[in-house]
């Protein structure tokens, strides 16, 4: 049960990380992208400012004024040329909300926290190195676009975060309640056949007060099925013990009891017994008996005619034992072979699905064995096997 626990606290832990890691991923691969589109900026930004630079040389600025209208222009980004002082002469791609002087001379800022200017540099006759200005660029609209995008992603990873606790919690509490409510309609199905056949023997014995020496035998036998009840329920809580016992015995148990109290189970189904004495496994006797008796009510379960049979077969091999369970009830539609072992699957109008998914527990996580639908008709009966390790 702790175990169980633990697995929870797990997984709302994987999908906390999991979307920490996202989010770690995202922002990374986001900057990653913002700096190669900054640094393919600032080398065209730098080859315009060589492009100034050489066409400085002219008397007149209309070499200047061409290369800003139409080349620089031609950019995807906003820049700003500048004079020595930072005072705007020429711009390009700004918001069309940036009309002022003002306004410019703020955007120009904004853009130096950015990205650093790259600056206009003439070299005189003399090779001598001088700034006339400066070019100031800022984010083009590919790296705002994934900015966004970037806002975008991180508030799905939150709606998957959020989904993801409140739906697993969500779907963990329905589960729960399913459980709770399968539990209590499995155990009063296990008490319902001693139950019903002690108060049966009652009546019998206030109408025949002389064969108590008759009904006594049999009303310790429903008692026992009753502490067995007991047993069952407390074991699959816990790590089971294994013995070795006789199967065909437990097995031969487990019919004579459910044949004498079938009038109460709702039939007159024959229970055929084909397995051979003396067969020795070792498992846990009291949580394989469980199995098998579920496995025959469910047979039982799914005769309708009142002369149906159910037979229990059993091969023997050197490293398991397989029991196969017959009947000549309505079948199952071959999709749902596999889906009756899911708990809260049912085919029957009253039922919780949780008998065959305690069987299914029972053989395949506590005894490490197999059980499955061997074979299905419908309206022509079903034959499950379950394959038990012998060790």
């Amino acid at each position: 049960m702790i175990a169980n626990y633990r697995q929870v606290g797990n997984i709302k832990g994987g999908i906390f990380l999991v979307g920490i890691c996202l989010t770690i991923g995202i922002f990374s691969y986001t900057n990653y992208l913002s700096r190669e589109l900054r640094e393919d900026n600032r080398g065209v930004v730098k080859i315009y400012a060589e492009i100034i630079a050489n066409a400085v040389n002219d008397e007149s600025d209309s070499n200047i004024n061409f290369i800003f209208e139409n080349v620089i222009k031609k950019v995807k980004f906003p820049i700003i040329q500048s004079d020595k002082n930072n005072i705007p002469t020429m711009w390009t791609n700004l918001p069309k909300n940036i009309n002022t002087s003002v306004q410019i001379a703020e955007m120009l800022k904004s853009m130096d926290d950015i990205n650093e200017p790259i600056p206009l540099i003439y070299k005189s006759q003399n090779q001598e190195s001088i700034v006339f200005g400066f070019l100031h660029y800022g984010d083009s609209h590919l790296i705002q676009k994934i900015k966004i995008w970037t806002y975008i992603e991180l508030f799905s990873i939150a709606v998957f975060v959020f989904i993801g606790f409140f739906g697993f919690s969500f779907i963990r509490n329905n589960e729960k309640q399913h459980i709770w409510i399968g539990l209590s309609r499995e155990t009063a199905h296990q008490l319902g056949t001693p139950v019903s056949a002690l108060m049966g023997w009652f009546d019998y014995l206030k109408n025949r007060p002389l064969n108590l020496d008759k009904v006594i035998p049999e009303i310790e036998l429903d008692i026992d099925r009753l502490q067995q009840v007991s047993r069952r329920f407390s074991k699959m809580g816990s790590d089971p013990e294994m013995e070795i016992f006789d199967l065909s015995e437990r097995i031969k148990a487990t019919l004579a009891y459910l044949q004498k109290r079938m009038p109460s189970l709702g039939g007159n189904v024959k229970l055929i017994n084909n397995i051979d004495g003396g067969i020795q496994i070792m498992a846990n006797g009291t949580l394989i008996s469980w199995a098998i008796e579920n496995l025959i009510r469910n047979a039982i379960d799914s005769i309708n005619n009142s002369n149906g049979k159910i037979v229990i077969d059993l091969d023997q091999g050197s490293f398991d034992v397989k029991v196969r369970i017959s009947d000549d009830g309505c079948g199952i539609p071959k999709k749902d072979w596999r889906n009756i072992f899911r708990p809260g699957f049912s085919t029957k109008k009253s039922g919780w699905g949780l008998g065959l998914s305690l069987c299914q527990r029972i053989i395949k996580e506590v005894h490490k064995g197999k059980i499955y639908v061997l074979d299905s008709k419908i309206n022509n009966g079903t034959v499950i096997e379950l394959t038990i390790p012998n060790k």
